[in-house]
Protein backbone atom coordinates (compact mmCIF):
# COMPACT_ATOMS: atom_id res chain seq x y z
CA UNK A 1 0.00 0.00 0.00
CA UNK A 2 1.33 3.67 -0.30
CA UNK A 3 0.61 4.66 3.03
CA UNK A 4 2.74 7.70 2.68
CA UNK A 5 -0.06 9.54 0.35
CA UNK A 6 -2.66 8.13 2.44
CA UNK A 7 -2.07 9.40 4.90
CA UNK A 8 -0.53 12.38 3.81
CA UNK A 9 -4.15 13.09 2.25
CA UNK A 10 -5.31 12.03 5.04
CA UNK A 11 -4.07 14.55 7.40
CA UNK A 12 -4.29 17.15 4.71
CA UNK A 13 -7.94 16.73 4.31
CA UNK A 14 -9.04 15.86 7.98
CA UNK A 15 -5.86 17.47 10.18
CA UNK A 16 -7.86 17.03 13.09
CA UNK A 17 -7.30 13.11 12.83
CA UNK A 18 -3.17 13.81 13.95
CA UNK A 19 -4.08 15.82 16.75
CA UNK A 20 -6.80 13.04 18.09
CA UNK A 21 -3.65 10.40 17.67
CA UNK A 22 -1.81 12.24 19.75
CA UNK A 23 -4.30 12.70 22.12
CA UNK A 24 -4.54 16.30 21.56
CA UNK A 25 -8.41 18.52 21.09
CA UNK A 26 -9.09 18.04 17.24
CA UNK A 27 -9.75 21.45 17.09
CA UNK A 28 -6.09 22.33 17.88
CA UNK A 29 -6.27 21.31 14.17
CA UNK A 30 -7.64 25.08 13.59
CA UNK A 31 -4.26 26.65 14.67
CA UNK A 32 -1.95 24.65 12.19
CA UNK A 33 -1.13 23.91 8.35
CA UNK A 34 -0.42 20.72 7.53
CA UNK A 35 2.53 21.22 4.46
CA UNK A 36 6.20 20.17 3.73
CA UNK A 37 9.49 21.62 4.18
CA UNK A 38 12.43 21.37 1.81
CA UNK A 39 16.17 21.79 3.35
CA UNK A 40 18.00 23.20 0.47
CA UNK A 41 21.14 22.73 1.30
CA UNK A 42 20.86 18.49 1.01
CA UNK A 43 17.96 18.67 -0.86
CA UNK A 44 16.57 16.69 2.04
CA UNK A 45 12.47 17.54 2.58
CA UNK A 46 10.27 17.10 5.79
CA UNK A 47 7.11 15.72 4.28
CA UNK A 48 4.78 15.93 7.02
CA UNK A 49 4.93 19.47 8.79
CA UNK A 50 2.39 20.84 11.11
CA UNK A 51 2.93 24.49 11.17
CA UNK A 52 1.31 26.87 13.86
CA UNK A 53 -0.53 29.52 11.87
CA UNK A 54 -0.41 31.80 15.38
CA UNK A 55 2.67 33.72 17.04
CA UNK A 56 1.86 31.38 20.23
CA UNK A 57 5.53 30.57 20.89
CA UNK A 58 3.97 27.78 23.59
CA UNK A 59 2.49 25.80 20.64
CA UNK A 60 4.68 23.35 18.84
CA UNK A 61 5.48 22.63 15.06
CA UNK A 62 4.60 18.47 14.69
CA UNK A 63 6.98 16.66 12.22
CA UNK A 64 5.61 13.65 11.10
CA UNK A 65 6.67 10.38 9.73
CA UNK A 66 4.83 7.18 8.36
CA UNK A 67 6.93 4.34 8.49
CA UNK A 68 5.63 0.88 7.54
CA UNK A 69 8.19 -0.96 6.47
CA UNK A 70 11.58 -1.54 8.84
CA UNK A 71 14.13 1.23 8.11
CA UNK A 72 17.13 0.85 10.06
CA UNK A 73 18.71 4.41 8.58
CA UNK A 74 14.90 6.05 9.94
CA UNK A 75 16.15 7.51 12.40
CA UNK A 76 19.60 9.08 11.36
CA UNK A 77 17.35 10.26 8.02
CA UNK A 78 14.50 12.11 10.32
CA UNK A 79 16.91 13.44 13.42
CA UNK A 80 18.95 14.66 10.41
CA UNK A 81 16.71 16.35 8.52
CA UNK A 82 15.07 18.10 11.46
CA UNK A 83 18.04 19.81 13.27
CA UNK A 84 19.00 20.83 9.22
CA UNK A 85 15.83 22.09 9.15
CA UNK A 86 15.96 23.80 12.85
CA UNK A 87 19.50 25.46 11.78
CA UNK A 88 18.23 26.82 8.13
CA UNK A 89 14.34 28.20 9.10
CA UNK A 90 15.13 28.91 13.40
CA UNK A 91 11.94 28.49 14.09
CA UNK A 92 9.70 30.38 17.17
CA UNK A 93 8.23 27.21 18.54
CA UNK A 94 9.42 24.01 19.89
CA UNK A 95 9.77 20.62 17.91
CA UNK A 96 8.09 17.85 17.90
CA UNK A 97 8.39 14.96 16.42
CA UNK A 98 5.62 12.09 16.00
CA UNK A 99 6.69 8.62 14.45
CA UNK A 100 3.46 6.26 13.28
CA UNK A 101 4.65 2.67 12.96
CA UNK A 102 1.64 -0.09 12.16
CA UNK A 103 3.15 -2.14 14.98
CA UNK A 104 5.58 -2.03 17.61
CA UNK A 105 7.80 -4.48 15.40
CA UNK A 106 8.49 -2.69 12.85
CA UNK A 107 10.53 0.14 15.01
CA UNK A 108 14.32 -0.11 14.45
CA UNK A 109 14.92 1.98 17.42
CA UNK A 110 19.05 2.74 16.72
CA UNK A 111 19.30 3.15 20.66
CA UNK A 112 22.82 3.56 21.18
CA UNK A 113 22.95 6.94 18.83
CA UNK A 114 19.46 8.18 19.43
CA UNK A 115 17.95 6.59 23.18
CA UNK A 116 18.04 9.54 24.79
CA UNK A 117 16.65 11.47 21.59
CA UNK A 118 13.94 8.61 21.62
CA UNK A 119 13.40 9.11 25.58
CA UNK A 120 12.54 12.44 25.49
CA UNK A 121 8.83 14.18 25.68
CA UNK A 122 9.47 15.72 22.30
CA UNK A 123 9.22 12.23 20.44
CA UNK A 124 6.45 10.23 20.40
CA UNK A 125 5.55 6.87 18.78
CA UNK A 126 2.63 5.74 18.03
CA UNK A 127 1.79 1.99 16.92
CA UNK A 128 -1.73 1.58 15.18
CA UNK A 129 -2.47 -2.03 16.57
CA UNK A 130 -1.73 -0.42 20.42
CA UNK A 131 -4.26 2.26 20.24
CA UNK A 132 -6.39 2.21 23.27
CA UNK A 133 -9.70 0.75 23.18
CA UNK A 134 -11.18 3.69 23.58
CA UNK A 135 -10.38 5.62 20.28
CA UNK A 136 -12.05 2.97 18.93
CA UNK A 137 -15.24 5.37 18.36
CA UNK A 138 -13.74 8.21 17.14
CA UNK A 139 -13.92 8.55 13.00
CA UNK A 140 -10.55 9.71 12.85
CA UNK A 141 -8.96 6.69 14.78
CA UNK A 142 -10.86 4.66 12.86
CA UNK A 143 -9.79 5.52 9.24
CA UNK A 144 -5.79 5.55 10.74
CA UNK A 145 -6.48 1.93 12.24
CA UNK A 146 -8.62 0.53 8.92
CA UNK A 147 -4.40 0.80 7.39
CA UNK A 148 -3.41 -1.72 9.01
CA UNK A 149 -6.70 -3.94 9.32
CA UNK A 150 -6.88 -7.16 7.14
CA UNK A 151 -8.24 -8.09 4.05
CA UNK A 152 -11.08 -9.84 5.45
CA UNK A 153 -12.03 -7.23 8.20
CA UNK A 154 -11.65 -4.18 6.38
CA UNK A 155 -14.93 -4.05 4.29
CA UNK A 156 -17.28 -4.28 6.89
CA UNK A 157 -14.88 -1.80 8.99
CA UNK A 158 -15.15 0.75 6.01
CA UNK A 159 -18.40 0.50 6.11
CA UNK A 160 -19.15 1.06 9.67
CA UNK A 161 -16.73 4.25 9.13
CA UNK A 162 -18.52 6.09 6.10
CA UNK A 163 -22.02 5.17 7.99
CA UNK A 164 -20.32 6.99 11.20
CA UNK A 165 -19.25 9.82 8.28
CA UNK A 166 -22.54 10.16 7.31
CA UNK A 167 -23.70 11.07 10.72
CA UNK A 168 -21.38 12.87 12.21
CA UNK A 169 -19.56 15.18 9.80
CA UNK A 170 -21.37 18.40 8.64
CA UNK A 171 -19.13 20.02 6.02
CA UNK A 172 -20.22 17.87 2.49
CA UNK A 173 -16.98 18.46 1.52
CA UNK A 174 -15.00 17.28 4.32
CA UNK A 175 -17.57 14.28 4.35
CA UNK A 176 -16.91 14.00 0.49
CA UNK A 177 -12.95 13.65 0.85
CA UNK A 178 -12.88 11.43 3.89
CA UNK A 179 -15.46 8.71 2.35
CA UNK A 180 -13.08 8.73 -1.05
CA UNK A 181 -10.04 8.22 1.52
CA UNK A 182 -11.84 5.32 2.93
CA UNK A 183 -12.59 3.86 -0.49
CA UNK A 184 -8.94 4.48 -1.82
CA UNK A 185 -8.25 2.57 1.34
CA UNK A 186 -10.18 -0.21 0.51
CA UNK A 187 -8.98 -0.70 -3.00
CA UNK A 188 -5.16 -0.98 -2.11
CA UNK A 189 -6.20 -3.95 0.25
CA UNK A 190 -8.01 -5.29 -2.33
CA UNK A 191 -6.38 -4.77 -5.91
CA UNK A 192 -8.07 -7.67 -7.09
CA UNK A 193 -11.25 -6.27 -6.82
CA UNK A 194 -12.64 -3.38 -9.32
CA UNK A 195 -13.40 -0.14 -8.12
CA UNK A 196 -16.97 -0.51 -9.25
CA UNK A 197 -17.13 -3.63 -6.62
CA UNK A 198 -15.41 -2.10 -3.68
CA UNK A 199 -18.22 1.17 -4.31
CA UNK A 200 -21.10 -2.01 -4.83
CA UNK A 201 -19.77 -3.35 -1.50
CA UNK A 202 -19.56 -0.43 0.50
CA UNK A 203 -22.74 0.64 -0.35
CA UNK A 204 -21.00 3.74 -2.07
CA UNK A 205 -23.31 3.81 -5.36
CA UNK A 206 -25.92 5.55 -3.82
CA UNK A 207 -24.27 7.85 -1.87
CA UNK A 208 -22.04 9.40 -5.11
CA UNK A 209 -25.55 9.67 -6.58
CA UNK A 210 -26.94 12.47 -3.96
CA UNK A 211 -27.50 16.00 -4.91
CA UNK A 212 -25.43 17.00 -2.23
CA UNK A 213 -22.50 14.50 -2.68
CA UNK A 214 -22.18 15.77 -6.45
CA UNK A 215 -22.19 19.47 -5.16
CA UNK A 216 -19.43 18.69 -2.91
CA UNK A 217 -17.39 16.82 -5.74
CA UNK A 218 -17.84 19.84 -8.24
CA UNK A 219 -16.54 22.38 -5.27
CA UNK A 220 -13.50 19.74 -4.89
CA UNK A 221 -12.63 20.34 -8.41
CA UNK A 222 -13.03 23.64 -8.62
CA UNK A 223 -10.53 23.66 -5.61
CA UNK A 224 -8.05 21.48 -7.29
CA UNK A 225 -8.25 23.30 -10.22
CA UNK A 226 -7.07 26.35 -8.71
CA UNK A 227 -4.52 24.67 -6.53
CA UNK A 228 -3.69 23.17 -9.94
CA UNK A 229 -3.10 26.91 -11.52
CA UNK A 230 -1.20 27.75 -8.23
CA UNK A 231 1.40 24.97 -9.17
CA UNK A 232 1.80 25.71 -12.71
CA UNK A 233 2.71 29.19 -11.59
CA UNK A 234 4.97 27.62 -9.26
CA UNK A 235 6.74 25.56 -12.38
CA UNK A 236 7.06 28.50 -14.90
CA UNK A 237 8.57 30.49 -12.02
CA UNK A 238 11.15 27.25 -11.40
CA UNK A 239 11.73 27.19 -14.73
CA UNK A 240 12.69 31.03 -15.36
CA UNK A 241 15.27 30.56 -12.37
CA UNK A 242 16.72 27.35 -14.11
CA UNK A 243 17.29 29.25 -17.58
CA UNK A 244 18.38 31.66 -15.89
CA UNK A 245 21.40 29.56 -14.09
CA UNK A 246 23.74 29.41 -17.38
CA UNK A 247 23.88 33.25 -17.39
CA UNK A 248 24.69 33.76 -13.53
CA UNK A 249 27.43 31.14 -14.21
CA UNK A 250 28.90 33.09 -17.40
CA UNK A 251 28.54 36.30 -15.12
CA UNK A 252 30.92 34.59 -12.83
CA UNK A 253 28.92 34.35 -9.64
CA UNK A 254 29.41 30.99 -7.74
CA UNK A 255 27.06 27.86 -7.11
CA UNK A 256 26.29 28.48 -3.24
CA UNK A 257 25.73 32.17 -4.51
CA UNK A 258 23.04 31.26 -7.51
CA UNK A 259 21.20 28.88 -4.99
CA UNK A 260 21.04 31.22 -2.55
CA UNK A 261 19.68 34.05 -4.69
CA UNK A 262 17.15 31.68 -6.70
CA UNK A 263 16.25 30.10 -3.64
CA UNK A 264 17.00 26.90 -5.33
CA UNK A 265 18.80 23.63 -3.67
CA UNK A 266 22.09 23.50 -4.05
CA UNK A 267 21.70 20.28 -5.69
CA UNK A 268 19.47 21.55 -8.50
CA UNK A 269 22.08 24.37 -9.27
CA UNK A 270 24.95 22.01 -9.25
CA UNK A 271 23.09 19.24 -11.92
CA UNK A 272 21.85 22.78 -13.86
CA UNK A 273 25.53 23.77 -13.61
CA UNK A 274 27.14 20.40 -15.17
CA UNK A 275 24.73 20.58 -17.49
CA UNK A 276 25.79 23.37 -18.97
CA UNK A 277 29.43 23.09 -18.79
CA UNK A 278 29.05 19.68 -20.51
CA UNK A 279 26.63 21.23 -23.14
CA UNK A 280 29.42 24.60 -23.31
CA UNK A 281 32.53 21.87 -24.22
CA UNK A 282 30.15 19.78 -25.83
CA UNK A 283 29.15 23.06 -28.30
CA UNK A 284 32.90 24.28 -28.93
CA UNK A 285 34.50 20.34 -29.74
CA UNK A 286 31.40 20.71 -32.41
CA UNK A 287 32.15 24.42 -33.42
CA UNK A 288 35.96 23.33 -33.77
CA UNK A 289 35.24 20.14 -36.10
CA UNK A 290 32.28 22.04 -38.48
CA UNK A 291 33.31 25.92 -38.52
CA UNK A 292 37.02 25.15 -38.76
CA UNK A 293 37.45 28.06 -40.19
CA UNK A 294 36.57 30.86 -37.45
CA UNK A 295 40.00 29.39 -35.91
CA UNK A 296 43.29 30.71 -37.16
CA UNK A 297 46.71 29.00 -36.20
CA UNK A 298 47.16 31.66 -33.96
CA UNK A 299 43.79 30.67 -32.00
CA UNK A 300 44.40 26.91 -32.19
CA UNK A 301 47.91 27.18 -30.75
CA UNK A 302 46.53 29.54 -27.50
CA UNK A 303 43.79 26.82 -27.23
CA UNK A 304 46.14 24.12 -26.93
CA UNK A 305 48.28 25.76 -24.44
CA UNK A 306 45.68 26.61 -22.64
CA UNK A 307 43.71 23.29 -22.81
CA UNK A 308 46.80 20.43 -22.04
CA UNK A 309 47.64 21.42 -18.52
CA UNK A 310 44.23 21.34 -16.90
CA UNK A 311 42.61 18.59 -14.98
CA UNK A 312 40.42 16.65 -17.03
CA UNK A 313 37.67 18.20 -15.16
CA UNK A 314 33.87 18.92 -17.21
CA UNK A 315 34.03 22.81 -15.11
CA UNK A 316 37.32 23.48 -15.92
CA UNK A 317 37.19 23.06 -18.80
CA UNK A 318 34.30 25.34 -19.72
CA UNK A 319 35.75 28.06 -17.45
CA UNK A 320 38.78 28.17 -19.81
CA UNK A 321 36.48 27.66 -22.83
CA UNK A 322 34.23 31.20 -21.41
CA UNK A 323 37.48 33.33 -20.62
CA UNK A 324 39.19 32.48 -24.23
CA UNK A 325 35.77 33.83 -25.96
CA UNK A 326 35.85 36.81 -23.74
CA UNK A 327 39.42 37.83 -25.46
CA UNK A 328 39.12 40.31 -27.89
CA UNK A 329 38.77 39.15 -31.17
CA UNK A 330 36.75 36.54 -30.63
CA UNK A 331 33.10 37.60 -31.04
CA UNK A 332 32.69 35.13 -34.05
CA UNK A 333 33.45 31.99 -32.31
CA UNK A 334 31.79 33.23 -29.25
CA UNK A 335 27.85 34.01 -32.00
CA UNK A 336 28.55 30.84 -33.23
CA UNK A 337 29.13 29.08 -29.80
CA UNK A 338 25.71 30.05 -28.65
CA UNK A 339 24.12 28.82 -31.06
CA UNK A 340 25.11 25.42 -31.20
CA UNK A 341 24.75 25.22 -27.31
CA UNK A 342 21.11 26.74 -27.74
CA UNK A 343 20.27 23.85 -29.81
CA UNK A 344 21.92 21.29 -27.34
CA UNK A 345 20.28 22.98 -24.63
CA UNK A 346 16.35 22.14 -25.78
CA UNK A 347 14.59 19.73 -23.28
CA UNK A 348 17.02 20.33 -20.81
CA UNK A 349 14.93 22.67 -18.49
CA UNK A 350 12.05 20.56 -18.76
CA UNK A 351 14.37 17.43 -17.57
CA UNK A 352 15.36 19.43 -14.45
CA UNK A 353 11.73 20.31 -13.54
CA UNK A 354 11.26 16.48 -13.35
CA UNK A 355 12.87 16.25 -10.09
CA UNK A 356 15.92 17.26 -8.05
CA UNK A 357 17.19 13.78 -8.52
CA UNK A 358 16.74 13.53 -12.18
CA UNK A 359 19.80 12.40 -14.22
CA UNK A 360 20.98 14.51 -16.06
CA UNK A 361 23.59 13.25 -18.22
CA UNK A 362 21.95 10.32 -20.50
CA UNK A 363 25.19 8.20 -21.00
CA UNK A 364 29.15 8.14 -20.75
CA UNK A 365 28.87 8.28 -24.39
CA UNK A 366 27.37 11.64 -24.02
CA UNK A 367 30.53 13.15 -22.36
CA UNK A 368 33.20 14.86 -23.89
CA UNK A 369 36.89 14.49 -21.99
CA UNK A 370 40.09 16.90 -22.64
CA UNK A 371 41.41 14.70 -24.89
CA UNK A 372 38.43 14.87 -26.72
CA UNK A 373 38.65 18.45 -26.80
CA UNK A 374 42.24 18.32 -27.18
CA UNK A 375 41.90 16.28 -30.52
CA UNK A 376 39.21 18.64 -32.13
CA UNK A 377 41.67 21.58 -31.32
CA UNK A 378 44.67 19.84 -33.05
CA UNK A 379 42.31 18.93 -36.03
CA UNK A 380 42.30 14.59 -35.14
Amino acid sequence: MKTDSIFYNLFRACPSIFFELINCAPSEANSYQFTSREIKQTSFRLDGLFLPTTDDSDKPFYAVEVQFQPDENLYYRLFGELFLFLRQYQPRHPWRVVVIYPTRSMEREQTFQFGEILSLDRVQRIYLDELPAAAANSLGVGVVKLVIESEKTAPQMAKRLIAQAKEELTDETTKRDLIDLIETIVIYKLPQKSRQEIEAMLGLAEIKQTKVYQEAKEEGLAEGLAEGLAEGEQKGERKSKLQAIPRLIELGLGEETIAEALDLSLTVVQQAANLFYQQNVTAFRELLNNQSSLFTPQDLAELAQLIAPLPDNIKNLSNAIALWCKEAGHSGQIKALKQIRQRLAIGTVERLLKGDNTDVVDSEDDLVNKQMLLAAIQGE
